[in-house]
């Protein structure tokens, strides 16, 4: 049995302010964790993790089975004193890797073979190797294998996808029940988008009895207005006393609109892979250092930020170092846009407490939304 909680504290309108609480700790929700996918988020300690604001960490099951390897984890005390990090931590199964890393796998019914990138190396991923992994790495909260289409794909595709992570889904619980107590198991609704299949994947899901669910197969080249359509009718779909999950999906304006549809936890790479290519994120919209325009301007990258990189630095320093490709900008942009997203949390989390969330919504439009839109139009191609 799992020792994960779920308490909906408040609610306003479908927005969910609520308390997920774990072995390691409790988590306020809506909370958004961020990606240490090979046990480290990109340029920053536990510490900064912690100023910042950071409740929970995802990291990836597929890349720590290929480097360092569950064993050496678990003889060395598990992920938590592995890393350095004495909060929750949840894992994803590896299952996107099954979409990332399509050229690398052979899929089956079995479960997934991976020619590792690194040497070579092939690794099997069944349902049951998935789970026995993430035990083996002590993490809070697991995920069962499942396949994540790409998109487009036809509705043959998605329906012979969904029938496979059914079958997947039913394998992992079986072997998160046959181990006994430890981490909390969350499904994940697929279903591609077909709103019908996501309806059938969220009842079938549902009907397994997991501990919490995650809404999977978003963000992966799908029309904005259909990704954002589809989320709100899954966690519709879900219980309302257990956790929501929207998998990968990050930019500030959909993790406001997800809030909005009742989600209530986030993962995403985007705070610290676009500080590696130079993008901060404000409120008043994203920040793209290698704009000329930025090489004299003496304001931090946010005035009303407590980070360190705007206590100390202006945006005219931030552009050098980064036209320069001193190491030191990818840390300080890293530490301001997990500030900036873990910020909008804790102020939509507030917003749902006071039952003002509509408000805060129109507000954050007002300075974040025309800005945002034109600088993704810019920056969209980004890697």
């Amino acid at each position: 049995m799992s020792p994960l909680r779920y308490e909906l504290v408040a609610t306003d309108g479908v927005a969910r302010r609520g308390r997920l609480t774990t072995a390691h700790g409790a988590v306020e929700t809506p909370a958004f964790m961020p990606v240490g996918t090979r046990a480290a988020v990109k340029s920053l300690s536990p510490d900064d993790l912690r100023d910042a604001g950071a409740q929970i960490i995802l990291s990836n099951t597929y890349h720590l089975l290929v480097r360092p390897g569950p064993e050496l984890v678990r003889e060395l005390g598990g992920l938590h004193h592995f890393m350095g990090w004495d909060g929750p931590i949840l894992t994803d199964s590896g299952g996107y890797q099954v979409f990332s890393l399509a050229k690398l796998r052979k899929l089956s019914e079995q479960g997934v073979t991976f020619r590792s990138p690194i040497d070579g190396a092939t690794h099997e991923l069944t349902p049951e190797r998935v789970v026995e992994i993430q035990r083996a790495l002590g993490v809070d909260i697991m995920h069962p294998l499942d396949e994540c289409l790409a998109y487009p794909a036809t509705r043959e595709q998605t329906e012979r996808s969904l029938g496979l992570t059914l079958r997947w889904a039913a394998r992992s619980r079986a072997a998160q029940r046959a181990a006994g107590d430890g981490p909390a198991l969350f499904g994940i609704v697929q279903g591609g988008f077909h709103e019908d299949l996501r309806a059938r994947a969220a009842a079938e899901t549902v009907a397994l009895g997991f501990d919490g669910y995650a809404i999977g197969g978003m963000a992966v080249g799908e029309p904005k207005p259909l990704m954002r359509e589809l989320t709100a009718a899954v966690a519709a779909a879900l219980p309302a006393e257990q956790p929501r999950y929207l998998m990968g999906v990050g930019k500030p304006d959909d993790l406001v609109e997800a809030v909005a549809s009742g989600v209530d936890m986030f993962d995403c790479v985007l705070p610290t892979r676009n500080a590696r290519n130079g993008q901060a994120f404000t409120p008043d919209g994203p920040v793209t250092l290698k704009q000329a325009r930025w090489a004299r301007d003496p304001a931090p990258l946010q005035v009303d930020c407590p980070c360190y990189a705007c206590r100390r630095f202006s945006r005219a320093y931030l552009r050098y170092l980064f036209m320069a490709e001193e190491l030191l900008v990818y840390r300080l942009l890293s530490l301001h846009n997990l500030h900036f997203f873990l910020g909008l949390m804790a102020a939509m989390r507030a917003a749902i407490a006071e039952r003002a969330f509509g408000p805060f919504r129109a507000r954050f439009y007002e300075r974040y939304g025309v800005s945002a839109q034109a600088e993704d139009a810019r920056t969209e191609s980004l890697p």
